[in-house]
């Protein structure tokens, strides 16, 4: 998802005259600058956010990776080894999941603070519809015109199509895929303490990883409001009439 620049502070709007519809078109175009300033650092600030949860669980894994191996190295891979994963993983994969679903409410709040963003451009248009081939942006609530806003321009050339495939590559689902490798990690130890060798810890490995993604994924697909829209922009983008985007998740 794009990000737009956040401004020092709201544009100032100079002085209308004494005519009262100018003093009026002036107080309005001030009312909407501002609220679209306040919608744009809104933005930037839960965007750090996510950047933060996201540095903070990789710095947390990380940490818990050096302090495995030190372990590993003082007990030769023994059962204290064993006992210690099972006892810093759990925390890990904790502060993991917390991570993937505050990233999933992330996004969620940003569609919303795109759409009154859009719904303002709507309003700078009613004022002045000769701005239109000014903005890059949409300027609409319709799902075609959210994808805009967000930097998928569909119908230009060299320009990407925002899909089904592109949740793959999102901070979210990397997110996810180090939750399965973890769940699929503490599956396997605590497999092989009961007994089973090598061979069947990992297969029950490498099927919980499957089972643990496959899951956030889903979960992460119902829960986004993005993803409701979709079906609608590739309808319009083929000259459909767009469907009205869907509030919320379902």
């Amino acid at each position: 998802m794009a990000m737009e620049h956040q401004p020092s502070g709201p544009p100032q709007v100079a002085e209308a005259g004494q005519h009262p519809d100018a003093a009026a078109r002036a107080l309005r175009v001030q009312m909407l600058a501002t609220e679209h300033w306040s919608l744009l650092a809104t933005r930037s600030l839960s965007w750090n956010e996510s950047f933060a949860r996201a540095g903070m669980f990789l710095t947390l894994l990380s940490g818990a990776t050096v302090a495995l191996a030190l372990v590993a190295q003082a007990t030769s891979f023994g059962k204290d080894f064993a006992l210690f994963a099972l006892l810093i993983l759990p925390v890990v994969l904790f502060v993991g999941l917390a991570t993937y679903v505050r990233l999933l409410e992330i996004n969620n709040e940003d569609y919303v603070w795109v759409r009154g963003m859009n719904r303002l451009r709507a309003a700078y248009l009613e004022i002045d519809p000769g701005l239109a081939p000014h903005f890059i942006t949409g300027t609409s609530e319709e799902p075609d015109a959210i994808f805009r806003t967000f930097g998928s321009h569909s119908n230009e050339p060299g320009s990407m199509d925002t899909g089904f495939f592109h949740g793959f590559v999102t901070t979210p689902i990397t997110i996810a895929f180090v939750d399965a490798t973890l769940s699929a990690v503490l599956a396997a130890i605590l497999v092989g303490q009961i007994g089973f060798s090598m061979v069947p810890a990992a297969g029950i490995g490498v099927l919980t990883f499957f089972l643990v993604f496959a899951a956030l994924a889903y979960f992460g697909y119902r829960s986004q409001s993005m993803a409701h829209l979709y079906p609608a922009a590739r309808a319009s983008s083929q000259g459909a009439a767009p469907k009205h985007p869907q509030e919320g998740s379902s």
